[in-house]
């Protein structure tokens, strides 16, 4: 049996990644994988008991230290649990969030040590790197605007503006290290235009795994 590809899909609430995230499931059953949906945090029943912890906006006394151990925490048993099994069993995982997001949250939004979540990340992820990682890309005063405008804001949402500013930040940064996984998709174009565009990707991707 082939192995089969990890798809993550990264940017600020808001910035439509869940309907990309469906679209995607559903080009890719088309093209013939058997098709995993995940989160982070979350994703198993130990995950998402931590997910809840993460962002319940009542636990507003939580230090920085602590929120990146618990996002690692998550990350570790999603990826033994789930993505690891799936991925060698030739199915193809789409997870929104990953790695990324502690680059950008944790280490831009919250200016904890970059080489300390490094570290923390490659024993989280245990050898999982994403074989594409999708940054959609979306002004954060836009993207908070959506978001806010759908539901209750969770802990992270309730941050200000300036935190959600050096998150962007931070992404940015992330896709201008690694381009060859890092694919930025400008979001602020319609529903099709950003899809279009997310095929062409995919269909890079499956070539090179079907070769």
């Amino acid at each position: 049996m082939s192995r089969g590809i990890f798809i993550t899909v990264e940017g600020l609430d808001g910035c439509g990644k869940s309907t990309q995230i469906g679209l995607m499931r559903e080009y890719l059953a088309q093209k013939g994988f058997e098709v995993l949906m995940t989160r982070e945090p979350g994703g198993t029943k130990i995950s998402e008991k931590i997910r809840e912890l993460l962002l319940d906006a009542r636990n507003k006394e939580m230090n920085s230290t602590t929120e990146l151990l618990l996002y690692a925490a998550a990350r570790s048993q999603l990826v033994a649990e789930v993505i690891k099994p799936a991925v060698n069993e030739g199915k193809a995982v789409i997870c929104d969030r990953f790695m990324d997001s502690t680059f950008a949250y944790q280490g831009f939004g919250r200016g904890l040590d970059l080489k300390l979540l490094a570290d923390i990340n490659n024993v989280a992820v245990d050898g999982m790197t994403p074989d594409v990682t999708f940054f959609f890309d979306l002004d954060p005063e836009t993207a908070l605007k959506r978001r806010l405008g759908s539901s209750k804001a969770d802990r992270i949402e309730a941050e200000d503006m300036e935190f959600h500013r050096r998150v962007y930040e931070g992404y940015k940064k992330a896709a201008s290290m690694f381009p060859g996984r890092i694919r930025t998709v400008d979001a602020g174009r319609s529903i099709e235009e950003i899809a279009a565009d997310v095929r062409k990707i995919l269909d890079d991707l499956i070539s090179q795994v079907r070769r």
